[in-house]
Parts: structure tokens; C-alpha cells; sequence
């Protein structure tokens, strides 16, 4: 992991976000929405580029076995120590596990490879340990992510903001400067752009869904709003979801989830 990836992750600030409200929740709620669709049931589950395990703690009381790798030592600890929950470091080229695994998910790793051969080294693995008939889960930043965040945040205060989106709009790399809050190095995918590396990895792809979709442009009070509201959250939920695969709706979600399965009679080799 590159050094500046690693220390804006050593900030905690991901768990955080993600547990918290604003858009930050809804991610989580949309990511579980999906996943869970396609775990079935006591799986033995993967969690590659897990971190803390803000997903496996769910996945596990869900009644998944849940093994989290991650190249961040103390978020393996951190893991390894939630209930239901075992961790190693390592990395998601090169996995340091077999398998064969039920379901595998890379909630993280996609975006921060911003190579397309370390992408496919990525979906190759998950391949690799994924049953047959399996199913692997590739979430994506959305290449509009940094031009719509900076409609509703503070960030356009920076003049250097324009070019950091600039850059990303043209060739998908988020590089924002060191001294900054921002987002750290990051690729960021055209809709389709996921599932065309799962299939060039040999994967057969089930479909891509957007996880915020447009109810991602709302402010965070406005979604901490509908948080607390029962039959409003209700509704966002079925909302996205009868949306989810619209490719305009695509093309505006922070981020997007391509669902896959293998196909192969054999487990690959490395």
C-alpha cells in the first residue's frame, strides 16, 4: 500500500464515516443491502481489503464465517478481535489464503489499485479462492465522485480542487495534494469499467449496481434526517433499489458494486 494511502487510513477516518450518518450511511446501508442479496446463507465469506471490519461484524452476526485480510497490521488486529471474525495481513494481488471461499468481496481494494493490471491481479485472485459458482463483490469509486462531492462540501474553497477534479474527470486518478482532508490517491471507474475487468479476469458478471445512487446528493443533514425517520428510510431503500442497475443512475453514485460468480469447474491455480 502506498505510504499516503496508508496514513490517511491510519487516521481512523473511514470506520468512522461509515458508522456515522450523511452520506457515509448510507453507503454502509446500501453496501449491506446488496451484499446480503447475494451471501446466502452461514457462507464462508472473504472480506479482502476489510480493514477494521466495519462489514465483517454484520457478516458475522448475520451467521457468516468471516476471514478479513488487509495489508494494515493493526486493522487486522482490530478485525481478529470482533466476534465470528479471524484476520490476516496480506495483500489483494497476491491473497495468502486457498479457499475455496463462498463469497468474496473487495469493498476497498479496487480503487486504491490504480493500475488496470493490479485491478486484474485483484479479480484474479478472488477467482482463484472463490468456489465454483461463487460469487465475488467489486466495489468502485464513480468517476464523477470528486466533481459531485464538490457540490455539496467546502472543498471548492481550495482553488487547487478544480484541477484535482479535472484531472480525474479526463483520466480517472484522484490525486489530491498531501496537505489536504481530500480523499487519498484513488482510481476512479466509468460505470461499466468494473465489470469489463471482471470479465477480462474470467469472471461471468451478474450485473452492476449503484450503491448511493441519487439519494447520494443530498445533504448530510438531509439524509441524517431520513435516518430518523423509519418509514422515510423505508422508502429510500426500496427507491435505490428500483434504480440501482439504471445506467444514468450509475453514472452518478459515488460508488458502484459489479457483482460477479465464477463459472470454472476447476478452482484456478496460481
Amino acid at each position: 500500500m502506498d505510504r499516503e494511502i496508508r496514513e490517511f487510513y491510519d487516521r481512523g477516518l473511514e470506520e468512522d464515516r461509515l458508522r456515522a450518518g450523511g452520506t457515509g450511511r448510507l453507503e454502509f446501508l446500501r453496501t449491506q443491502d446488496i451484499v446480503r442479496r447475494f451471501a446466502g446463507e452461514r457462507s464462508r465469506v472473504l472480506d479482502v481489503g476489510g480493514a477494521a471490519g466495519v462489514h465483517a461484524a454484520w457478516l458475522a452476526e448475520d451467521g457468516h464465517d468471516v476471514l478479513v485480510v488487509d495489508p494494515v497490521p493493526s486493522h487486522v488486529e482490530a478485525a481478529g478481535a470482533l466476534p465470528g471474525v479471524s484476520a490476516v495481513v496480506g495483500d489483494a494481488r497476491d491473497l495468502p489464503v486457498d479457499g475455496p471461499f463462498d463469497v468474496v468481496l473487495l469493498l476497498g481494494p479496487l480503487y486504491h489499485l490504480t493500475t488496470r493490471e493490479d485491478r486484474l491481479r485483484a479479480w484474479r485472485e478472488a477467482l482463484r479462492v472463490v468456489r465454483p459458482g461463487g460469487v465475488v463483490l467489486g466495489a468502485v469509486i464513480g468517476r464523477f465522485a470528486s466533481l459531485l462531492d464538490g457540490l455539496r462540501r467546502e472543498f471548492v474553497q481550495d482553488s487547487r480542487y478544480r484541477d484535482v477534479v479535472a484531472h480525474a474527470l479526463e483520466t480517472g486518478h484522484h490525486l489530491p495534494p498531501a496537505d489536504t482532508v481530500w480523499f487519498t490517491t484513488a482510481y476512479f471507474h466509468r460505470s461499466g469499467e468494473a465489470a469489463e475487468e471482471a470479465r477480462e479476469a474470467g469472471l461471468d458478471v451478474v450485473g452492476t449496481f449503484a450503491v448511493e445512487g441519487a439519494a447520494g446528493l443530498q445533504s448530510n443533514a438531509a439524509l441524517d434526517a431520513v435516518y430518523a425517520d423509519p418509514d422515510r428510510l423505508d422508502y429510500l431503500l426500496w427507491a435505490s433499489r428500483q434504480v440501482e442497475q439504471e445506467e444514468s443512475v450509475l453514472g452518478a453514485s459515488p460508488h458502484v458494486i459489479t457483482v460477479a460468480r465464477s463459472v470454472a469447474q476447476v478452482t484456478p491455480t496460481r
